[in-house]
């Protein structure tokens, strides 16, 4: 069958028995990782940032300026977490808006 339009078909992305070409699954899979380890990084900071916090407060350590450093990275990371997440938002709305 000829198709009129002279464009391939678009292939389903993450359909259970659709063969993806390599190249393609490796972008889906590389972009995923990269937002996990985005994630956890912040995660670690916000970890780490608790544990000292909560060390300056029981007493084990006296160095406030340690704490508040780690206090201001976990906030920055987690903001910028935010803001990227809000740009993905509004860049999928916009792919939903655009006509055919």
């Amino acid at each position: 069958m000829i198709n009129p339009t002279g464009l391939k078909p678009a292939m389903p992305i993450g359909i259970a028995g659709s063969e993806q070409p390599a190249a393609t699954r490796d972008l889906v899979s590389g972009f995923g990782e990269v937002l996990k380890k985005a994630v956890d990084a912040v995660s670690a900071r916000q970890a780490e940032a608790n544990h000292l916090a909560e060390g300056l407060v029981s007493g084990q350590h006296a160095n406030i300026h340690e704490t508040m450093i780690a206090a201001e990275k976990s906030s920055i990371s987690f903001r910028l977490m935010t803001k990227v997440h809000q740009k993905g938002l509004d860049a999928y709305q916009e792919v939903m808006r655009m006509q055919l």
